[in-house]
């Protein structure tokens, strides 16, 4: 098993574990979730884990365990693939946004600032455009929108035309070729920070990861039983605006809809008001855990 899980006791401790309940691990990974959630299980309880990477598929081989199943599928089409596998209501649901340490260590997937490789950073290696073809095809504009919005990088504007004109000489193809591009705008001192920004902006676009949250946050309130749990674990402020958004008002953006008595129309509450961050020990002990905050909410 090579995933360290961040904040484990409180994704259990929020998941309100019943032996016999039936759950859903949307993010399997290297599984550190899924075998401790079995581990809570009774005969009758039952686990499906989702996950559309290769090596997660892999990992879940070691997971003999009859009461679990594995799905080999992306979370945005939770409902469709837990129906053909007979789970249409569930006691909890939970979702460790991150990516896997082994994805960030596993050079020639692109995903790390440190390895050098081609810039792939798909989650699923089947299908969908590398963070090359972003790199190399998209326009100064598009760039400039997906560094902004899904990095936060502070000088999007000119990183996105420093690629532009960059790739009029020759393909950026390896991570190297675009930190070498970047290097001259990189604040002295953040360098690091700076590429990890540009890096989470390509991961998120080239796996289309806001959409993907959006789509299965939106299924999680369909599928869960009344008092049922949904556990969210999230490493940015996008990821967290989302699911406290639809958390705290149903939707993901606009205030929250009423009924004729003036009562909120949302399918969940929340059942900690303020999102769950990782203790210093946990933060010192696994750097990664760092950003986490974890948000727990309840079928109404």
């Amino acid at each position: 098993m090579y995933h360290n899980p961040v904040m484990l006791a409180e994704c259990l401790e929020g998941l309100n574990l019943k032996p016999d309940g039936v759950y859903i691990d949307a993010t399997f990974g290297g599984g550190g979730h899924s075998r401790a959630i079995l581990a809570r299980l009774g005969d009758k309880g039952r686990l499906f884990s989702f996950d559309q990477d290769p090596d997660a598929n892999q990992n879940a081989r070691f997971v003999a365990d009859k009461q679990f199943t594995f799905i080999d599928a992306n979370f945005r089409h939770l409902k469709k693939y837990a129906r053909l596998y007979g789970a249409t209501e569930v006691d909890g649901i939970l979702a460790d946004l991150g990516v896997s340490s082994h994805q960030f260590d596993t050079a020639e997937r692109g995903f790390s600032t440190r390895f050098e490789a081609n810039l792939d950073m798909r989650m699923n290696q089947r299908a969908g455009q590398t963070a090359g073809e972003v790199i190399n095809g998209y326009s100064s504009a598009e760039l400039h929108r997906i560094f902004g919005m899904y990095g936060e990088v502070q000088n999007a504007k000119t990183a996105a035309q420093a690629v532009f004109t960059a790739r009029l000489n020759q393909p950026i193809e390896t991570v190297n070729d675009l930190k070498g591009v970047l290097q001259r705008y990189a604040p002295r001192g953040k360098e690091n920070k700076y590429f990890a920004q540009i890096f989470q902006a390509l991961r998120i676009e080239v796996n289309d990861e806001m959409t993907a949250l959006q789509e299965f946050l939106t299924q999680t309130a369909e599928m869960l039983k009344p008092n049922g749990r949904l556990v969210v674990m999230s490493y940015h402020s996008l990821e967290d605006r989302l699911v406290k958004n639809f958390i705290n008002k149903g939707k993901f953006h606009g205030d929250v809809e009423k009924d004729l008595f003036g009562n909120d129309l949302k399918p969940l509450s929340a059942v900690v008001r303020k999102a769950i961050e990782p203790s210093a020990t946990e933060t010192a002990e696994n750097p990664r855990a760092r950003s986490a905050k974890l948000r727990i909410a309840e079928k109404v």
